[in-house]
């Protein structure tokens, strides 16, 4: 993954990218929790906590939840905002170098796959294919329009995981969240938001 240097300074701010004030920040929040076929998930992954917000609303809803981070100070952050809940631990990694062992019923993937070099992030998204357990959910969330230290276009970061072995179940819709689920497509609406869609290859429902 790209350097944490250039994120350092970012997360010293008090708000870094209007996490905690900005109306689209709430919004994905909303939809990407939305999305989640599950009422409630055993073991829990979030790759790329940031600040723990979205963090703190995955909580209530896993039993056991690790969120993780490139950046020191962002992990320092979601200890802090989860500090009072036993099962979430925080820890900084490197994808793909220092991907957690284990398997996981639900995976976020959430606004840092466009930072990777494609071939690490090819293999980040091996990873998690292969540390998904049976019926466990992937979901992805990256916004859509280009910035300067974009490195892949949103559509090839979701697609490195919908060609892994096992995914099924994506839209083929260009969406800022997306979802697969191990072994077995579903027909539950798309995170996409278009009426009718269901996951599999854009379908009308």
């Amino acid at each position: 993954m790209t350097s944490a240097g250039i994120f350092e300074a970012i997360f010293e701010q008090e708000d870094p990218w209007g996490f905690e004030t900005l109306w689209y920040e709430a919004r994905k929040r909303d939809l990407l929790m939305a999305a989640l076929p599950e009422a409630r998930y055993a073991r829990a992954l979030e790759a790329g906590c940031a600040t723990g917000m979205l963090t703190e609303r995955l909580a209530p809803r896993c039993d056991a939840l690790l969120a993780i981070d490139l950046v020191t100070r962002a992990v320092e952050r979601t200890r802090t905002r989860l500090a009072g809940h036993a099962h979430v631990e925080a820890h900084v990694a490197k994808l793909p170098e220092d991907w957690p062992g284990g398997s996981y019923d639900l995976i976020i993937l959430s606004e840092l796959g466009y930072y990777f070099p494609p071939d690490d992030w090819i293999e980040t998204a091996r990873l998690a294919a292969a540390a998904l357990a049976p019926h466990g959910t992937i979901v992805a969330c990256h916004w859509l329009r280009p910035f300067a230290e974009r490195r892949m276009a949103t559509r090839h970061v979701h697609a490195a995981i919908a060609r892994q072995p096992g995914c099924a179940g994506t839209c083929a819709t260009p969406s800022p969240i997306s979802c697969w689920r191990s072994g077995r497509a579903t027909r539950n609406r798309c995170a996409c938001g278009r009426p009718g869609h269901d996951r599999r290859r854009g379908a009308r429902a």
